[in-house]
């Protein structure tokens, strides 16, 4: 690797551990993702435990919390601490509204997520972060892994002279791109949106990467040509650079929370014809900025 990239790399594996009194957390990797015990979300958490466990999202991105029996009431409670819920779009029919329901059949041809992407970036507003809580999982014993990665280590990975050139530009998200092959309801508006290629995340100010294969479409600076060539450049961080990418395997009552705003998941269908299900509740979030 390049010094640049090294000594990316180097602020998160030297950076001194935190010190928890109420919880435990595991890092998955030294970049992101961290394994968290000694919580029960069936429970009200106190304010000490709560603000532990907020710590432990902004220093990791990804938090897994294995071995909860939660009711939905719970699950959305939980996100409530960190933010107004996110009500899905389109809404469900006769079904709670801010509770998204992921479920595969035996005849999925594919499922959502399937792929890297950031949930929502063609709404102006696109989420803070997401809680997925799965309760099924193939009935083989393995398969559906979530993978995550760090956008903000994709962007310092970047050469100083191609996080140069990015620092101002922006990009054009379209939710036709994540709809291809899809029909939507009638009166659903299909997103579109704006945003800075560079953002910076509202509560740590650090920089991060902001495109995704599954919205992003041009950079409107740039040529059509020059665009697309940039743009796959980019999707390229993230698919070909395991090193900024945690894998997360799924066990039965398992609560995964991952930052929106700093990280991309590819969700994997290697389990075809099995079957799975979780709910997903989504936390808002705000204008995003340079």
């Amino acid at each position: 690797m390049e010094q640049y990239e090294l000594d990316a790399v180097k602020q998160l594996t030297t950076r001194p551990a935190r010190k928890y009194r109420t919880i435990e957390v595991k890092s998955l990797t030294p970049v992101i993702g961290a394994e968290v015990t000694g919580l029960d979300l069936s429970q009200g958490l106190p304010d000490d435990q709560l603000a532990e466990l907020k710590a432990a999202f902004l220093d990791h991105h990804v938090l897994v919390l294995r071995d909860q029996i939660i009711t939905p009431e719970d699950h959305k409670r939980l996100a409530a601490h960190f933010g107004e819920l996110r009500p899905v779009n389109p809404p469900p029919v006769d079904a709670d509204p801010y509770i998204l329901e992921i479920s595969t059949s035996p005849e999925s041809e594919n499922v959502a997520g399937n792929g890297w992407h950031a949930d929502g970036t063609a709404d102006a507003e696109p989420s803070l972060g997401s809680m997925l809580y799965i309760t099924r999982t193939p009935e083989g014993g393995s398969g559906g892994d979530t993978l995550f990665a760090n956008m903000h280590l994709a962007y310092e990975m970047l050469s100083p002279t191609m996080r140069g050139l990015l620092d101002g530009l922006t990009a054009v998200h379209d939710g036709r791109i994540a709809l291809q092959g899809y029909t939507p309801p009638a009166d659903y508006v299909i997103p579109k949106s704006e945003h800075p290629l560079v953002v910076r995340h509202p509560e740590t100010d650090r920089k991060l990467l902001y495109v995704n294969p599954a919205y992003t479409a041009r950079i409107p600076q740039l040529s059509a040509e020059e665009s697309r060539a940039l743009l796959d450049l980019l999707f390229k961080v993230v698919s070909e650079r395991p090193l900024l990418q945690c894998r997360v395997r799924w066990t039965p009552n398992t609560l995964v929370f991952w930052d929106n705003r700093c990280v991309q998941h590819h969700a994997t269908y290697d389990y075809h014809p099995l079957t799975r299900y979780g709910q997903r509740v989504a936390i808002n979030g705000g204008p995003l900025k340079g």
